[in-house]
């Protein structure tokens, strides 16, 4: 496992509230984080069909393009009953062309799921990969998942995305009733940092 050295990480997203939560992460080790929207970076296509594919596109562009060491996180939902759909294309479900609209997104994942005649529970799970890159084209990667189901009709406004049709395993609120910290203490992406933490910067 390769350790982060150096005091400035770049973080391969234009995500403002993505790039807060991983600039908090890494306050204690001193790192000074920087997003892809202060380097003038653009996103890269996005052609793999796997969440690690799709990280390691984003962490090496970036690292290639400033010769930093770049993180780069891909994630989605994976449903059971759909044969683990949308996954990567997580994001693309809620495409519109006036920009992401996740309650279309989440009633589409419903009617599919009703269309299927699966019964509940509708087993599901939150994945979130994270890809450490270096500019000589090594990289570390950390996956994070947590199990849960969907539920119908949507529950709570907190959160983003399709939190509020995800009930994880052992609790009784969607990600969409959980309060950020609360959440954030849990999620697909807190295990993936704890991953990441131990091992680059512990």
């Amino acid at each position: 496992m390769r350790r982060f050295s150096g005091n400035e990480l770049l973080v391969a997203t234009h995500n403002t509230g993505k790039l807060e939560e991983i600039a908090n992460l890494l306050e204690p080790f001193g790192v000074t984080v920087v997003g892809a929207a202060d380097m003038n970076l653009e996103e890269p296509e996005e052609t793999e069909t796997t969440f690690v594919g799709n990280a390691r596109i984003k962490a090496h562009a970036a690292s290639q393009a400033t010769g930093l060491p770049a993180l780069a996180d891909d994630s989605g939902i994976e449903i059971d009953a759909l044969n683990g759909k949308p996954g990567v294309y997580t994001a693309d479900w809620a495409e519109t062309e006036t920009g992401r609209d996740f309650v279309m997104a989440m009633s589409k994942a419903h009617g599919c799921l009703v269309a299927t005649g699966a019964n509940e529970p509708w087993t599901a799970r939150f994945c979130c990969t994270l890809v450490m890159a270096w500019p000589d084209e090594h990289d570390e990667v950390f996956p994070g998942t947590i199990e849960g189901r969907i539920v119908w009709p949507m529950r709570g406004n907190q959160g983003h995305g399709y939190d509020p049709i995800f009930q994880p395993s052992g609790y009784d609120q969607t990600f969409g009733e959980m309060v950020r910290w609360e959440k954030n203490k849990i999620s697909h992406r807190a295990i993936a940092f704890a991953k990441l933490v131990k091992g680059c910067f512990d």
